[in-house]
């Protein structure tokens, strides 16, 4: 039987499933869990230990058609005061709880699009963070870069507060795609928001661009990776387009026919996969590439690549710590979500409590499954020593679970004595093999498409 046939006889093209940046998932999370527990988990931080920080920013200067994030279109940057007040308000709050001598093995700012704040807002941001826990020594500070909403001054800011790595998007370079996803964004102010980062010594950059874009082909993606390529990016993540209209509105300005179909989304994967890697990038997990410095690469090379919401780390804290609307914290107790909607966050972190939402609390086997499936993400592989050292009561129970998921995907995975590991012809299955571990029901939950 053909490979396609195969991959497809398994569900391939027609499943629907998680990206797995969290076990269980978001849709899983429940109100139950909101922000007295958030205090109780983070109250419960080791003293003197090292936690990350997400901060959310769900600003756009335009929406893009695309994306699937939560954010709001603003013209000006009285919105984006506000929220900062917000936000630097619940960044205090935070402080008031945390045990001493906290610090930050990372810190990323999201959104949105955190470029949009001026040179100023910058300084107050960073310097609220960091009366609160600093940068621990040789920690890693990124930032998520609009090529289009960037200047030197912005730049400038960044770097003199101590950001260590951009994360530009791309997308695609390809006029009709771009206007067709409502992302207009040309070769020339990417490259040129590349120069003034380096210029600035923010040395390290990230890039993340699409397949399964509509009109995209392999003509087209390839012609787009090429033109990244003259970028030299240390890291690039090659994220599967996600067409989820009912749950992103705006996506339906994206005429569903010009879409490619499963087999193609495959294909133009492929395609864009053996340029970087003919380029000597190394892919990283499902869907990154790294250079052979990079610490992602690196992390991989020794074991210990690891999954959270911002994707594929190397970060080695246990706890991430999300601020901002509809920000994911992840503690060794459980999940927490801010609320999403800007003025019930701000409703919230006012009266002066968190504004988790909603969450959920580890319980039964999720630490377990958390972890088969965060290795499968990461390393294509469970191994029984590893999973001994973790979980040493659960030998056995493991053993059988790996063994009726050697028997449901066959030629794609091989059993043997040091554990259970993907085949290379089979990594495609990737999160539809990790979706067999997951004991949680998905009938209500709309995820995305499994290539």
């Amino acid at each position: 039987m053909h490979m396609t046939s195969k991959l497809a006889k398994l569900g391939l093209f027609d499943a629907m499933v998680p990206r797995y940046t969290s076990y269980p998932t978001a849709p899983q999370f429940k109100p139950e869990i909101g922000g007295a527990q958030m205090e109780s988990w983070v109250r419960a931080i080791p003293p003197g230990g090292q936690i990350s920080l997400y901060l959310h920013v769900p600003f756009c200067r335009r929406l893009c058609w695309f994306c699937a994030c939560r954010t709001q279109g603003t013209q000006t940057l009285t919105p984006v005061a506000g929220y900062l007040e917000t936000l630097i308000q619940e960044i205090e709050m935070l402080g008031q709880m945390l045990p001493d001598g906290v610090t930050l093995s990372r810190m990323h700012w999201g959104g949105g699009t955190p470029t949009l704040l001026s040179s100023g807002m910058i300084d107050e941001l960073a310097g609220a963070v960091a009366d609160v826990a600093p940068l621990a020594s040789g920690a890693e500070f990124s930032v998520e870069v609009d090529p289009n909403e960037i200047d030197s001054a912005r730049v400038d800011a960044l770097a003199r507060v101590g950001m260590t790595r951009a994360s530009i998007g791309v997308q695609d370079f390809d006029p009709e795609v771009q206007t067709t996803i409502g992302r207009i964004q040309s070769f020339e102010v990417t490259r040129d928001a590349a120069d003034m980062l380096r210029a600035s010594n923010i040395t390290s950059l990230n890039a993340d661009i699409l397949f399964g874009l509509p009109h995209q082909d392999e003509t087209r993606i390839a012609a787009s990776v090429q033109k990244l390529l003259t970028l030299n990016p240390d890291r690039v993540a090659l994220y599967g387009y996600a067409h989820v209209p009912w749950m992103a509105r705006r996506q339906s300005m994206i005429p569903s026919d010009a879409l490619p179909a499963p087999e193609r989304r495959l294909s133009l994967f492929e395609t864009a996969a053996r340029l970087f890697e003919w380029d000597g990038y190394t892919q990283i997990g499902i869907d990154h590439f790294a250079a052979p410095h990079d610490s992602l690469a690196v992390a991989a090379r020794a074991g210990l690549l690891r999954r959270n919401f911002q994707g594929y780390t190397d970060d080695p804290a246990e706890t991430l710590v999300g601020l901002g609307a509809s920000a994911i914290s992840r503690f060794r107790q459980g999940y927490t979500q801010n609320a999403s909607a800007t003025s019930a966050y701000a409703k919230a972190i006012q009266s002066g409590r968190f504004a988790a939402a909603r969450g959920h609390a580890f319980a039964g086997e999720d630490l377990l499954r958390a972890r088969i499936i965060e290795a499968l993400m990461c390393d294509f592989e469970v191994r029984f020593d590893d999973m001994a050292l973790r979980f040493p009561g659960a030998t056995r129970h493991l053993a059988e679970l790996l063994q009726s998921a050697a028997d449901q995907f066959g030629e794609m995975v091989h059993l043997g004595e040091t554990g259970l590991r993907i085949r290379p012809e089979g990594r495609p299955l990737t999160r539809i093999i990790a979706r067999f571990f997951d004991a949680y029901d998905m009938s209500g939950a709309g995820h995305a498409s499994a290539i």
